[in-house]
């Protein structure tokens, strides 16, 4: 299925929950205002998007861009010393992002949108997965909905996919990912977030977990163990995904207060990098209009929206 938006831009659906490829546009901060509506517009209705044959895209033209949709953040709470202080390079040298998540949900203002552009890619493998969490809530019995409709959970940057060391690597840690991991967690970071949000821009309410929850508030271990889980299944049911194999010049943008996604370490020891920034988002809200409550931290220098 083809929409075209504005006599330039093409939607292309890749799934009925989820994805879209868009066609007849070069990404940069001079994009017209009615492009970016209509690229923002495709972004809400289909969670992520995908944009081919970008190869002229640099860092500051994909700054240039993000400015569009809004106030880009820094490049992460806790991880310094990167060349550009707004751009996160994600590169399979220093741990590779292989777990469910939604990014940053461990800070009160999660970003709103992510925009990530492949800069070197394996020769196979390395495809991210992304997947509805509005599409996961609405698929919830009636039953269900009314009980995850006032938990919470606390979320918190030392259970990133960064704390995840191969304990079976002959010789010990690699040592450039353990010294990634203690940057990622050199500021502690712990928020109290609605496991249902309501999304600011749509109205939709949608599954607020991935691999930064630590815990639910209210209920035993055990518990939170198996609705975390349940939630979580739910969450990945392949109907309520889409995935992408990247291609050079390949960029993805993603509504992050409606999705989770998974980077597939399936390339051995190939080099892949990739670059992203974030958009900056607001406090999340809950059914009845509870907004997130930091627990630990304070994560002002990473977004002032």
């Amino acid at each position: 299925m083809s929409l075209s938006v504005e006599n330039e831009v093409s939607v292309v659906k890749l799934g009925s929950a989820i994805g879209a490829r868009i066609d007849g546009v070069q990404l940069g901060g001079d994009l017209a205002p009615a492009t970016v509506a209509a690229i923002r517009s495709a972004l809400l209705a289909n969670k992520v998007v995908f944009f081919r044959d970008q190869q002229d895209l640099d860092d500051e033209g994909q700054l240039a861009f993000g400015a569009l949709l809004g106030e880009v953040t820094l490049a992460h709470p806790t991880v310094r010393g990167v060349k550009n202080p707004n751009v996160l390079p994600i590169d399979s040298e220093y741990g590779k992002a292989n777990s469910w998540h939604t990014d940053v949900t461990f800070v009160d203002r999660i970003p709103a949108f992510s925009v990530l552009r492949a800069v070197n890619l394996p020769p196979y493998g390395g495809n991210t997965v992304w997947a509805n969490t509005v599409a996961a809530y609405e698929s919830l019995p009636l039953s269900l909905k009314a009980l995850v409709d006032g938990l919470w959970a606390v979320h918190t940057n030392a259970y990133d996919y960064a704390a995840n060391i191969d304990e079976l690597r002959i010789g010990g840690v690699d040592v450039k990912t353990e010294q990634y991991r203690a940057e990622f967690q050199s500021d502690l970071f712990e928020t109290e977030h609605p496991v249902v949000r309501v999304h600011p821009e749509t109205g939709e309410r949608s599954l607020l977990l991935g691999h930064f929850v630590k815990r639910l508030v209210g209920v035993t271990s055990t518990e939170s163990q198996a609705l975390f889980g349940l939630l979580q299944q739910r969450v990945t049911r392949l109907e309520h995904t889409v995935r992408w194999q990247w291609q050079p010049g390949d960029v993805a943008i993603w509504d992050n207060r409606a999705t989770q996604h998974y980077a597939i370490a399936d390339y051995d020891n190939q080099p892949r990098r990739m670059h992203r920034i974030t958009i900056a988002g607001d406090v999340p809200v809950s059914v009845d209009g509870t907004p997130s409550v930091v627990r630990t931290g304070d994560a002002s220098h990473y977004s002032t929206v």
